[in-house]
Protein backbone atom coordinates (compact mmCIF):
# COMPACT_ATOMS: atom_id res chain seq x y z
CA UNK A 1 0.00 0.00 0.00
CA UNK A 2 2.94 2.73 0.85
CA UNK A 3 4.41 1.70 -2.64
CA UNK A 4 1.45 2.60 -4.80
CA UNK A 5 0.97 5.75 -2.27
CA UNK A 6 4.34 6.75 -3.05
CA UNK A 7 3.56 6.56 -6.86
CA UNK A 8 -0.06 7.71 -6.67
CA UNK A 9 0.99 10.89 -4.71
CA UNK A 10 3.34 12.51 -6.98
CA UNK A 11 1.25 11.49 -10.25
CA UNK A 12 -1.47 13.48 -8.28
CA UNK A 13 0.66 16.37 -7.66
CA UNK A 14 2.03 16.48 -11.38
CA UNK A 15 -1.61 16.27 -13.01
CA UNK A 16 -2.93 18.98 -11.01
CA UNK A 17 -0.12 21.07 -11.54
CA UNK A 18 -0.14 20.11 -15.13
CA UNK A 19 -3.95 21.06 -15.35
CA UNK A 20 -3.84 24.30 -13.37
CA UNK A 21 -0.50 25.92 -15.66
CA UNK A 22 -3.02 24.85 -18.66
CA UNK A 23 -6.09 26.82 -17.27
CA UNK A 24 -3.75 29.58 -15.95
CA UNK A 25 -4.11 32.75 -17.66
CA UNK A 26 -0.32 33.81 -19.95
CA UNK A 27 -0.55 36.97 -17.86
CA UNK A 28 -0.75 35.33 -14.61
CA UNK A 29 2.46 32.97 -15.39
CA UNK A 30 5.47 34.02 -13.70
CA UNK A 31 9.09 33.50 -14.40
CA UNK A 32 8.54 31.49 -17.54
CA UNK A 33 6.66 31.11 -20.52
CA UNK A 34 3.37 28.97 -20.08
CA UNK A 35 5.20 26.40 -22.41
CA UNK A 36 8.44 25.97 -20.50
CA UNK A 37 6.05 25.68 -17.07
CA UNK A 38 4.10 22.48 -19.08
CA UNK A 39 7.42 20.92 -20.24
CA UNK A 40 9.30 21.31 -16.46
CA UNK A 41 6.08 20.23 -14.59
CA UNK A 42 6.02 16.79 -17.18
CA UNK A 43 9.67 16.03 -17.20
CA UNK A 44 10.65 16.90 -13.81
CA UNK A 45 7.54 15.04 -12.32
CA UNK A 46 8.04 15.25 -8.54
CA UNK A 47 10.05 18.73 -8.81
CA UNK A 48 8.59 20.39 -11.33
CA UNK A 49 4.83 20.39 -10.16
CA UNK A 50 6.24 21.47 -6.36
CA UNK A 51 8.23 24.54 -8.49
CA UNK A 52 5.08 25.49 -9.99
CA UNK A 53 2.61 25.67 -7.31
CA UNK A 54 5.62 27.75 -5.63
CA UNK A 55 6.68 29.93 -7.83
CA UNK A 56 4.90 29.41 -11.44
CA UNK A 57 1.86 31.31 -10.51
CA UNK A 58 0.57 35.02 -9.28
CA UNK A 59 -1.58 33.74 -6.30
CA UNK A 60 -4.09 36.28 -5.13
CA UNK A 61 -4.58 37.36 -1.69
CA UNK A 62 -7.04 35.45 0.67
CA UNK A 63 -10.31 36.98 0.57
CA UNK A 64 -10.14 39.58 3.87
CA UNK A 65 -6.04 39.76 3.59
CA UNK A 66 -4.94 42.21 1.25
CA UNK A 67 -7.88 43.75 -0.44
CA UNK A 68 -10.45 43.05 2.49
CA UNK A 69 -12.41 45.86 1.54
CA UNK A 70 -13.86 43.80 -1.71
CA UNK A 71 -12.73 47.06 -3.69
CA UNK A 72 -9.77 47.49 -6.01
CA UNK A 73 -8.61 44.04 -8.48
CA UNK A 74 -7.61 43.58 -11.98
CA UNK A 75 -8.17 46.11 -14.32
CA UNK A 76 -10.17 48.62 -11.96
CA UNK A 77 -13.31 46.66 -11.71
CA UNK A 78 -14.24 45.74 -8.23
CA UNK A 79 -13.78 42.15 -6.25
CA UNK A 80 -16.03 39.45 -7.23
CA UNK A 81 -19.41 39.83 -4.63
CA UNK A 82 -22.05 37.25 -3.81
CA UNK A 83 -25.36 37.88 -5.65
CA UNK A 84 -27.11 38.15 -2.10
CA UNK A 85 -24.60 41.32 -1.76
CA UNK A 86 -25.07 42.95 -4.74
CA UNK A 87 -27.50 45.67 -4.85
CA UNK A 88 -27.89 45.34 -8.17
CA UNK A 89 -28.45 41.86 -8.50
CA UNK A 90 -31.37 42.35 -6.28
CA UNK A 91 -32.69 45.32 -7.58
CA UNK A 92 -33.06 43.20 -10.74
CA UNK A 93 -34.80 40.17 -8.87
CA UNK A 94 -37.12 43.25 -7.11
CA UNK A 95 -38.05 44.02 -10.72
CA UNK A 96 -38.60 40.67 -12.37
CA UNK A 97 -40.52 39.83 -9.51
CA UNK A 98 -42.89 42.34 -9.96
CA UNK A 99 -43.26 41.61 -13.49
CA UNK A 100 -43.82 38.04 -12.77
CA UNK A 101 -46.08 38.98 -10.10
CA UNK A 102 -48.26 40.82 -12.76
CA UNK A 103 -48.11 38.16 -15.28
CA UNK A 104 -49.02 35.25 -12.61
CA UNK A 105 -52.14 37.61 -11.59
CA UNK A 106 -53.19 38.21 -14.98
CA UNK A 107 -52.86 34.22 -15.69
CA UNK A 108 -54.95 33.72 -12.39
CA UNK A 109 -57.57 35.82 -13.34
CA UNK A 110 -57.83 34.50 -17.01
CA UNK A 111 -57.62 30.49 -15.09
CA UNK A 112 -60.86 31.41 -12.61
CA UNK A 113 -62.42 32.84 -15.30
CA UNK A 114 -62.02 29.92 -17.56
CA UNK A 115 -63.03 27.71 -14.16
CA UNK A 116 -66.26 30.02 -13.86
CA UNK A 117 -67.21 29.86 -17.77
CA UNK A 118 -66.42 25.70 -16.96
CA UNK A 119 -68.88 25.06 -13.98
CA UNK A 120 -71.73 27.54 -15.82
CA UNK A 121 -71.70 24.77 -18.53
CA UNK A 122 -71.87 21.77 -16.60
CA UNK A 123 -74.69 24.00 -14.72
CA UNK A 124 -76.57 24.38 -17.52
CA UNK A 125 -75.85 20.67 -19.11
CA UNK A 126 -77.09 19.26 -15.68
CA UNK A 127 -79.88 21.10 -15.59
CA UNK A 128 -81.53 20.45 -19.12
CA UNK A 129 -80.13 16.21 -18.20
CA UNK A 130 -82.33 16.85 -15.38
CA UNK A 131 -85.27 18.44 -17.72
CA UNK A 132 -84.77 15.29 -19.83
CA UNK A 133 -85.11 12.61 -17.29
CA UNK A 134 -87.89 14.39 -16.07
CA UNK A 135 -90.04 14.55 -19.56
CA UNK A 136 -89.70 10.68 -19.67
Amino acid sequence: MLRALMFILPLALTIYAFIDCLNTPEDEVKHLPKVVWVIIILLFWIVGPIVWIVAGKARRAAAGGARGSGRGGRGGRGAWVAPDDNPEFLKSLSEDSEEKKRQDDALFKDWEADLRRREDELKRQEGREEGDDKES
